[in-house]
């Protein structure tokens, strides 16, 4: 079995433990008090839920970004097209499932100066 891809972000870090032409599957480490950017797909399907810690999520719901605090356990499908972003107010773990298309990410805010330059 081959080690599993760590991939170092500014908030804390991905697993890429499956990949696939037609899925991939990570854990997301996000350090407290980190964000992710609050983001979109084009094209990447998703579903991501809480393993461990506290994590506040915003997610699109009939046009309003909604704030909703998650204990472990709680799934969210991430469409595309739905902005979304996950804050760690908590060390959290986070697994995510998706489409493999991994560099579909359109940044609107970021607190790492990467948003998307229009």
């Amino acid at each position: 079995m081959s080690e599993i891809p760590r991939i170092d972000k500014p908030w804390g870090y991905e697993l890429h433990w499956a990949k696939t032409d037609r899925y991939v599957g990570k854990i997301i480490h996000i350090d407290k008090g980190h964000a992710l950017s609050l983001q979109y797909h084009n094209t990447k399907d998703e579903t991501i839920m809480l393993l461990s810690g506290k994590l506040l999520f915003e997610i699109q719901e009939h046009g309003q970004l909604v704030k909703h605090e998650v204990a472990p356990g709680r799934p969210f499908h991430v469409t595309p097209g739905t902005v979304h972003r996950m804050t760690a107010i908590e060390d959290c773990d986070v697994v995510e499932v998706s489409t493999p298309e991994l560099d579909d990410v359109v940044r609107l805010e970021d607190r790492y100066g990467r948003e998307d330059r229009k």
